[in-house]
């Protein structure tokens, strides 16, 4: 599929108004991936995605944390040991992820080599985690890398994410985890 045909897949309407996405991606052949302007900053990005389901594409949704939570759950409960490793893999990354501040930040940040490609082979060894749950590895990557940047592009010292990311790694009660992954 070409940019273009992605971006045609991933446009909508909102209160009569075409939002067109300023980043996307096809993931495994089975999800389309794709950030926009969002409204809370300058360089806001909202996040949406698609998903093939029996030879069709779903509606245009909006990921929460709350399904990649779940999904990471699923992993955990199959391969605890894997999981705990791609959970601290991530914790990394939250650690060096800066802002989106500018016009130049927001094209090098927002590339599928920058945010997928570039740490594809520190995740190889976790491949199984892939036949586990409803998400494909690279999908929960690259949600979770665009979710930090979302996060830390609006509030620099943000730390919902990198809490949900600890309380899984950590094994906290079920409890825990959805109040971090629901909190709004």
């Amino acid at each position: 599929m070409t940019e273009t045909e992605l971006k045609r897949l991933m446009t909508f309407k909102k209160n009569g108004n075409v939002q067109s996405p300023i980043f996307v991606s096809l993931i495994n052949d089975s999800y389309i991936v794709a950030a926009y302007q969002g409204i809370i900053s300058k360089y806001d990005i909202l996040i949406k995605y698609r998903q093939k389901v029996r030879n069709s594409w779903s509606r245009i949704r909006t990921p929460k944390h709350i399904h990649w939570a779940v999904d990471v759950l699923i992993k955990m409960h199959a391969e605890r040991e894997k999981t705990k490793k791609f959970l601290g893999k991530l914790i990394e990354i939250w650690e060096k992820t800066c802002p989106i501040r500018s016009e130049d930040d927001r094209k090098r940040l927002l590339s599928i080599e920058t945010l997928l490609h570039k740490c594809k082979n520190d995740f190889k060894d976790l491949e199984s985690l892939n036949g586990q749950g409803e998400y494909s590895l690279n999908f929960l990557i690259l949600l979770a890398k665009l979710l930090m940047l979302q996060e830390k592009t609006n509030l620099e010292t943000a730390y919902m994410f990198k809490n949900l990311l600890k309380a899984l790694e950590d094994g906290e009660d079920i409890f825990k985890i959805v109040s971090l992954a629901t909190h709004r």
